[in-house]
């Protein structure tokens, strides 16, 4: 009996070591058993960093309170099983009678947080990851006075210069031009009294001979002259038509009247809104897609709760009309590239890096969406002369780059992947 009672318990006792072994070894096991913890390696905390700018970002804040609550230290004031339940369905929560996600709703005026039923757990783990290394890195630095001094210098730096000053040259130069011709005409005039004094010259004839041949007005009645102005002239003209011929189809600077005045500097400047949580396909498909009202919604149908307003302005109320109507909000296009060229937004964002400024400007300082760049062929084809190819850690251009390292000292570039071929870019 003995025996039988040593073996039983020298068998009870392998497997629970085995299982804690299991649980020591791998974590996400763990996990699946009802122990979730928060990842602290750095691809957790990048890919949290990512998931949190693009979901949570227009909402929160890890230091301050933007929309919903800061963020900081939020793992310690609920569990991590209660964040993994509340984010993906918060009405859920709220219904289930938990005390603090009531009183969570009751404290932000009854605006619900937006569900992420689309959200994983790891996903979920990796945004709190995130969250936990910015708690121990602490609040960012005041940036006022970066800001200010980037300014100063700017404003400052002698080599920047508008159209103004520019003007100003020009007018100053006409000025100092017409100065040196009336010089010589006083020269001339007083070259030929002198020349008439010295000559002793009493006939009017030979005193009119004189004056006509220094006369500089006399030398614009040559053909050579008239030649040289006509072809001048010409010239200039030509040089116009074919400007004016290169700009046929450029919409530079174009900031069409909107349906709605949206302000880009309020939503992406002051509130820190990510483009890619309004224009959603920019890292995943060709067109980078202009936000529906729902998207609009998700923020606007609680900011007036936030701000104790009886009711939305004018423009917001714009929005909730096509959404009770379920009718699209019909926004102007700024950008529009010709049918004969193929752009793929994702291609150039999630694969290239290139960041939304480098084509579409400041768009955070911007009242009114304007089209910064010419968005010509030639624009784009210096673009991919000077832009390098990142192919850090993508196995995929090792040999392309050793390739190219052994006939060139200079870093592979796009137009060294196929970037100037016809069909890239044209169907």
């Amino acid at each position: 009996m003995k025996d039988i009672f040593s073996n039983y318990l020298l068998e009870k006792t392998a497997i629970f070591s085995t299982l804690f072994l299991l649980a020591f070894i791998n974590p996400a096991w763990s996990r699946e058993n009802g122990e979730k913890t928060i990842p602290g390696d750095e691809a957790s905390i990048t890919a949290g960093e990512e998931l949190f700018n693009s979901n949570c970002k227009v909402c929160h804040s890890v230091h301050t309170q933007v929309i919903g609550p800061a963020l900081k230290n939020v793992y310690e004031r609920r569990s991590v099983d209660w964040i993994l339940n509340y984010v993906p369905n918060a009405q859920a929560v709220i219904d289930s009678g938990d005390e603090y996600a009531v009183n969570l709703f009751k404290q932000f005026n009854g605006v619900l947080m937006t569900p992420f039923p689309n959200l994983k757990e790891d996903q979920i783990l990796d945004i709190l990851a995130y969250i936990q290394a910015e708690t121990i890195k602490g609040p960012p630095p005041p940036v006022e006075e970066a800001a200010t001094t980037t300014t100063t210098a700017a404003t400052e730096n002698p080599s920047v210069f508008s159209s103004v000053y520019i003007v100003v040259l020009f007018i100053a130069l006409l000025i100092v031009l017409a100065m040196i011709l009336v010089a010589l005409f006083v020269l001339v005039k007083t070259l030929t009294r002198y020349l008439i004094m010295q000559k002793g010259l009493k006939e009017e004839e030979e005193k009119e001979e004189l004056e006509e041949s220094l006369n500089p007005l006399e030398f614009t009645k040559k053909p050579a002259f008239i030649w040289m102005i006509a072809f001048l002239v010409t010239a200039i003209v030509m040089k116009g038509l074919l400007d004016n011929l290169y700009t046929i189809g450029v919409q530079q600077d174009y900031a069409p009247t909107q349906p709605i005045a949206f302000s880009h500097k309020l939503h992406a400047g002051d509130y820190k809104i990510d483009c890619e949580y309004c224009h959603t396909g920019v890292s995943i498909a060709k067109n980078a897609n202009i936000p529906s009202a729902n998207i609009c919604m998700n923020c606007h149908s609680g900011i007036t709760k936030i701000t104790g307003a009886t009711e939305p302005s004018a423009e917001i109320q714009k929005i909730y009309d096509a959404v009770e109507k379920n009718k699209p909000i019909e926004w102007v296009r700024v950008h529009n590239l010709p049918d004969l060229a193929y752009f793929n937004h994702s291609q150039h964002y999630k694969v290239g890096g290139i960041e939304c400024d480098e084509c579409h400007g400041v768009v955070e300082e911007m009242e009114v969406m304007r089209q910064h760049s010419n968005l010509t062929m030639g624009w784009c084809i210096d673009c991919h002369r000077r832009t390098d190819v990142n192919t850090k850690g993508n196995a995929y251009y090792d040999h392309l780059v050793k390739l190219h390292s052994e006939r060139s000292d200079e870093p592979l570039k796009v137009e060294d992947i196929g970037g100037l071929e016809c069909s890239k870019c044209h169907y």
